[in-house]
């Protein structure tokens, strides 16, 4: 059954405004996007000409729509998927998924991609978490000597979930686990406190964040709360994704 189309309005509404708010970070950096992305409070029709020049999010949710059958790519439950996992992706065909994606993604890649091969579907996910660990190559720079960058890369590219302990003005403490690497294998560290910018450059995702909320955080920034079943998607999929990196890991040593 189709949404109304007052509910098709809402849906697109909130999957606009969830895209700008978990795109902002890297797009404000230069790492993903136009250099002008309507995302600080753009309308959805500017959001959506702006999600269409990300390179990375647009394809994924392209081919989740066309696999879930729900038209619009800004549609919520695609774009909330996309960021945290589970939800409507969670039980489409990895292996189908992988072919669709690197249909669309692989002509477009250069020589530091020659690993987007149909080897991916043993990884593949239709989620943010997937790209970062098994699109980008930075993975498979561990253990070459030089860990220290491709790990910071993967840990502030991947979608964080983190709870907030104290919040003083304009800055907020969190307890989040940061990506570990052993020389072996990738892993999650026990929670420690790290301090975040509530508001950076005169934007803020979430201006009334409180001590006890659950948020997550991208590029040290935070884009949003999380409900308690958001939260066990994020940390379900970070897990399921960073066990099957290892298992590719090992099995490349």
């Amino acid at each position: 059954m189709k949404p109304s189309a007052d509910i098709a309005q809402s849906l697109e509404s909130q999957g606009a405004e969830m895209f700008a708010r978990y795109a902002f970070a890297p797009n404000a950096l230069g790492y993903c996007g136009p250099p002008d992305a309507s995302l600080r409070s753009g309308s959805v029709d500017e959001v959506r000409v702006a999600a269409r020049k990300f390179s990375g999010a647009w394809p994924y949710l392209q081919v989740l729509s066309r696999m879930t059958g729900i038209a619009d790519p800004l549609d919520h439950r695609l774009v909330e998927s996309y960021w945290l996992g589970g939800g409507v992706a969670a039980g489409i065909d990895a292996g189908e998924f992988a072919a669709e994606l690197l249909a669309v993604i692989g002509p477009r890649a250069g020589h530091y991609w020659s690993h987007l091969t149909a080897d991916l579907a043993h990884e593949a996910a239709g989620n943010h978490c997937f790209h970062v660990l098994g699109v980008y190559p930075w993975s498979r720079l561990l253990g070459r000597g030089m860990d220290e960058h491709p790990l910071h890369v993967l840990d502030s590219c991947r979608i964080s979930w983190a709870t907030v302990v104290s919040r003083r003005g304009g800055d907020v403490e969190v307890q989040i686990q940061k990506l570990v690497w052993d020389g072996h294998a990738l892993g999650l560290s026990e929670p420690a406190v790290r301090r975040l910018d509530v508001w950076e450059d005169g934007y803020s995702a979430v201006p009334d964040v409180a001590v006890n909320d659950q948020v997550s955080v991208h590029w040290g920034r935070m884009c949003g709360r999380l409900n308690d079943i958001q939260a066990r998607a994020l940390r379900d999929s970070t897990i399921r994704q960073l066990s099957a990196t290892n298992a590719r890991l090992a099995q490349d040593r």
